[in-house]
């Protein structure tokens, strides 16, 4: 693709992703991405406007490349979010939002534990549009995760079909969508295993999983007494327990990213930025309820591949149809996330095989290849541990291409992405 077409970039304008994304640019001799706030843009819908009034302001002569970056650390856009999900906002009143919630519904069809009888991602906790407005920021809180992901969703869409209806023969560089669907990890499990992509198991239940005792009752049921707790919605090891229970004794320990605090007389969740383990039974019902409310992922906890003494999972990124920048991840616990100072390294560094990279690329490709409408997304893949390992996709990150201090071809991960841009048109509508 030639640097004809503009790049409308719609998300935060100060943060590393914009200015990663604008560097890149800039070295790569093409003209810097427009920049639509995705705070600008929900005020704007607060008021009555559309993205068609909001862009009369912006220098964008033809129909734009649009891509969606991540929504997060910005406090303005997490309130407008929840904002947008909550079920007074005037939003869930119009006959047009109906209508997207619809949409919204049948894209995840099959998830009866989900949608239940009606098209909405229903939570534990649930705040008020009044409310959401008026919170006032509290460093590492979780806000109601579910009605988060409520507004995020509608979001989607409606920047999907104003954009659409304001430039016909608009394109993005991930499909709204598929950003949606990449997003839930319980449904793009489900999409992944429907094409025949190696994911790990979720466990079995004859019920849906809805607190600590019916999750306790199926691991059970089905033997699976070591399992992955996560939040459907969450990022950044946001709400991933790995917990595991000893059918004898009962014993049972949580390891976490999860704190937990009483305040006036109600329990609230935080990222604590670190691990800890829970181990007495009351907190990790308390933690498990909220989670299950909430939302989970609940699948088997695979024994993943280790090097010396440390399990390990890579983060490869897939542009185009293309394997590009990997990074390992390795941690003495069970959740591997680099931002919990576990250790970052190359695999060739590391020493892996070509024969195991050839594995976990190929798995990450034919990821990619189920979102036909999107251009990238970092695959996170694990090996199994034995002679004879085994690839598995554990997560698709529509926004996984903040990659640091690793190269491909020469080139950082955002001046790769331009590099194909420039070859090779995002052709999808």
């Amino acid at each position: 693709m030639s640097d004809e077409q503009p790049l409308l970039l719609i998300g935060n304008p100060d943060n590393r992703r914009t200015a990663g994304l604008q560097e890149a640019r800039k070295r790569m001799d093409m003209s810097p991405a427009v920049v639509l706030s995705y705070e600008q843009l929900l005020r704007t819908w607060r008021q009555g406007g559309t993205l068609a009034e909001l862009v009369k302001s912006v220098p964008i002569a033809a129909s734009p490349l649009i891509r969606l970056d991540a929504p997060g650390e910005d406090w303005q856009v997490e309130r407008g979010l929840l904002h947008l999900g909550a079920m007074d906002n005037k939003v869930w009143r119009d006959e047009t939002f109906e209508d997207i919630l619809s949409k919204i519904g049948r894209a995840e069809s099959g998830m009866s534990d989900v949608w239940s009888s009606s098209p909405q991602i229903l939570g534990q906790e649930s705040l008020s549009a009044e409310a959401c407005l008026a919170l006032e920021q509290q460093w590492g809180r979780i806000y109601a995760p579910a009605q988060w992901f409520r507004g995020w969703k509608v979001c989607l869409e409606r920047i999907r079909l104003e954009a659409r209806e304001l430039w016909p023969e608009v394109r993005f560089w991930n499909d709204p969508q598929e950003i949606g669907l990449m997003f839930d990890k319980r449904a793009c499990q489900r999409h992944l295993e429907q094409h025949e992509i190696s994911v790990p198991p979720l466990l079995p239940s004859s019920q849906p999983v809805t607190c600590s005792e019916t999750l306790r009752a199926a691991m059970d049921d089905s033997r699976m007494h070591r399992v992955f707790v996560k939040l459907a919605y969450g990022s950044g090891a946001s709400g991933v327990v790995a917990y595991q229970l000893n059918p004898r004794t009962g014993a049972e320990i949580a390891t976490t990213t999860v704190g937990m605090e009483t305040v006036q007389g109600r329990t609230v969740f935080y990222n604590e930025g670190k691990l800890q383990k829970y181990t007495s039974h009351n907190e990790i019902r308390i933690l498990m309820d909220w989670l299950c409310a909430e939302g989970a992922q609940i699948e088997r906890w695979m024994p993943k591949a280790t090097l010396d003494q440390r399990v390990y999972d890579i983060r490869q990124l897939v542009v185009a149809g293309k394997a590009g920048h990997a990074v390992m991840r390795l941690s003495r616990t069970p959740i591997t996330n680099l931002h919990l100072r576990n250790e970052r390294m190359l695999p060739a560094d590391a020493g892996l095989s070509e024969q195991y990279m050839s594995m976990i690329q190929q798995a990450a490709q034919r990821a990619m290849m189920t979102f036909p409408d999107s251009w990238s997304a970092g695959i996170d893949v694990m090996l199994t541990g034995g002679m004879n390992p085994r690839a598995y996709v554990l997560d698709v990150n529509p926004f996984g291409d903040l990659l640091y201090r690793v190269q491909h071809q020469g080139l950082n991960a955002y001046e790769w992405e331009m590099m194909l841009l420039r070859k090779e048109p995002v052709t999808h509508a």
